[in-house]
């Protein structure tokens, strides 16, 4: 099943974040798409959630460097 989640990023400044940050969702599995805010400092994630899950999209962000505070991000399930 198709699911969205967005996350605040509060470090997201740059096209160099996107890049950096949209790059690791994409090696991610189970990631359809993943859009980032430079301006609003947000991350929009389409996944498969039989696959993957916040745990996992949360900490490919981290991997590269950003924190993702823990409150943040909103869920909803998709067709």
């Amino acid at each position: 099943m198709m699911e969205s989640d967005s996350f605040v990023v509060p470090a997201i400044s740059c096209g160099h974040c996107k890049g950096v940050i949209e790059g690791a969702l994409a090696l991610l599995e189970g990631v359809a798409a993943a859009d980032v805010d430079v301006a609003a400092k947000s991350v929009t994630v389409r996944y498969d959630g039989a696959v993957a899950d916040r745990a996992a999209i949360i900490a490919a962000i981290e991997d590269v460097g950003y924190d993702v505070p823990k409150a943040a991000g909103s869920s909803s399930a998709g067709g």
